[in-house]
């Protein structure tokens, strides 16, 4: 570099710019450009004039962009989980399209954009969520083997996200001892409460077992304070709607089965269980992101459940095969009832991932209350279940306070970062 050293220099100090969307790596395109590159010493050497004098202008700085964390405390708040920044927003930098800058610097993209990213997201979500709460209640009302179903299901993803790193369409995350250690307890308690939700499934209509899980809000503030976790009165406030609309949906059950009932709790308790320690086992391997962390929990909980499966039910499951072939008729409209249940239950899970990466976890938290409303209406309208007036009384109650739960959980980090930077 040819600089001019008989002048004066003059030291300018760089500062990094805020961005409303930083450029973060994908999960899915790993070759956009490595995120642990150091930039060292930035020259510029371009000769400026000043008072009639050329000078040079140089400015060293060393900086170095990190890789995404992955932000355990969004996990609390919802049972879906979190992982780095996706592929959109990548897309949308790189893709030169014009953005509006807003006076404080940041960039805003145009709202017409925004709204169809909203519907994409939102309208993914719902579809893979709904197609498998049918059809997996489509083969249990002929195949009523939980166990087995729920074991698939878990082989199917683990199928799935071997294909995603194979080839490299998901970067696969490098693992240790320490790791698989660390994830032995979230994957054991994602397994009970998979399985107890299929037992649950089995034995009452889809619509009670979701205006159960509504409840889980509860479990996670009980579990949470016994561990020392401090919640604000309004949170207090906002379970108490949930309790009472799960427990008049519950006495006006048309279906109602004590063994869905207590298969639902359960499923409540194991979810919640999952996502605290999770917090508390995984803050070690940040680096690993959220569509990883999960992809490694289904197949420990694969290897957890299907042993379990087999002591349980194996001894029926080849009678059971031929009666659903007999009732159903034709085998091959079984094998794909089944298939579709496994992949649609790997890719809800996997588009709640990209759904929370996408928008914020206020709008993420209305979008799930809004997603369990979704699939109670569907599978009403799908099967016909009878429903009582106080049935859909309870079960509305129940929702509406799961949003205020929503509400009264994401506005609390809000006003303890005002509170830190006062």
């Amino acid at each position: 570099m040819l600089t001019l050293n008989l002048l004066p220099s003059t030291n300018v100090t760089l500062s990094k710019s805020r961005a409303k969307y930083p450029l973060s790596p994908s999960p899915f395109h790993p070759n956009l450009g490595s995120r642990n590159q150091k930039l060292r010493t930035l020259s510029f050497t371009k000769p400026l004039i000043q008072n009639g004098h050329p000078f040079r202008c140089s400015a060293n700085q060393d900086s170095q962009i990190s890789r995404p964390r992955l932000d355990f405390s969004k996990i609390l708040r919802h049972p879906s989980g979190v992982s780095s920044r996706n592929t959109t927003q990548i897309l949308e930098a790189a893709s030169g399209t014009p953005e509006e800058v807003g006076p404080d610097g940041e960039i805003e993209v145009s709202k017409p954009k925004v709204n169809m990213k909203l519907a994409l997201i939102f309208g993914l979500w719902y579809f893979h969520n709904i197609v498998f709460n049918i059809f997996n209640k489509k083969v249990l009302n002929i195949f009523p083997y939980p166990w087995l179903l729920a074991s698939f299901q878990l082989f199917c993803g683990s199928v799935w996200m071997l294909i995603l790193w194979s080839f490299k369409l998901q970067p696969c995350p490098k693992i240790n001892k320490s790791f698989i250690i660390a994830l032995l307890g979230p994957a054991l308690f994602h397994t009970i409460g998979h399985i107890s939700a299929c037992v649950s499934f089995s034995k009452v209509a889809v619509s009670f077992t979701h205006v159960i899980k509504s409840a889980e809000p509860v479990f996670t503030v009980v579990f949470s304070s016994f561990l020392g976790d401090t919640y604000p009165l309004t949170v207090w406030l906002s379970i108490l709607p949930i309790v009472f609309g799960c427990s008049l949906a519950a006495v006006t059950e048309v279906s109602f089965n004590l063994g869905g009932l207590s298969g639902a709790m359960i499923s409540n308790v194991g979810f919640v269980l999952r996502n605290i320690f999770s917090k508390r086992s995984l803050q070690n391997f940040k680096e690993v992101d959220g569509l990883n962390m999960y992809g490694w929990i289904t197949i420990l909980s694969f290897i957890y459940l299907f042993p379990v499966a087999v002591f349980v039910e194996g001894s029926q499951w080849v009678a059971g095969y031929h009666k659903a072939l007999g009732t159903i008729g034709n085998p091959n409209t079984f094998y794909l009832w089944v298939l579709i249940s496994g992949i649609f239950y790997h890719l809800y899970n996997q588009s709640s991932y990209q759904a929370l990466d996408d928008i914020s976890p206020l709008t993420f938290s209305v979008g799930n209350t809004m997603k369990r409303v979704v699939v109670i209406v569907a599978s009403v309208l799908v099967f016909r279940n009878p429903v009582r007036p106080l049935n859909a009384l309870g079960s509305a109650i129940a929702i509406f306070g799961t949003f205020l739960y929503s509400q009264a959980t994401v506005k609390k980090p809000k006003k303890e970062a005002v509170e830190k930077k006062d």
